[in-house]
């Protein structure tokens, strides 16, 4: 099954009525089907939120731009939580030492050379380091 089959499935459970929509009322029942909590007023917020087209109601592309945005924000987190794994003293950037230091940890014996030639491949900037924009360039390809 593909991705987009499993967002509409999910929204057709979410859409009570059937409707096309997901309602502040059709959303607070299914947070409370699945044993939580969410006042009325609470999902009348996070309905306005995520519609797009301001008629009251999530439709199908908002909730599709919303569990995809969802999907990138886990995967910015998990190359920040990569990223600070490889910069050293939390300077912002990954330097030819920090990135030898870390590869060494995982068994990788490399030269400071080898590391400044990794490095260069993805220095957009030319400064001898990798930011995190950068580093999140690298890990995309």
């Amino acid at each position: 099954m593909d991705k987009l089959s499993q967002y509409e499935r999910v929204f057709k459970q979410l859409d009570g009525n059937g409707d096309g929509k997901i309602s502040p009322s059709e959303l607070q029942q299914c947070v409370e089907a699945i044993g939580e909590e969410l006042s009325a007023g609470d999902a009348a917020a996070v309905v306005t939120m995520l519609d797009a087209d301001g008629d009251g109601l999530v439709g199908f592309d908002d909730f599709v731009r919303f569990v995809e945005g969802g999907e990138e924000e886990e995967k910015e987190n998990d190359l920040r939580e990569a990223f600070k794994m490889y910069e050293m003293d939390e300077s912002g950037c990954i330097t030819p030492r920090s990135l030898k230091r870390m590869l060494s940890r995982l068994g990788e014996c490399t030269s400071i050379d080898e590391c400044e030639v990794m490095i260069a491949r993805f220095d957009l900037d030319r400064d001898g380091v990798l930011t995190f924009d950068e580093f999140k360039v690298m890990m995309m390809l």
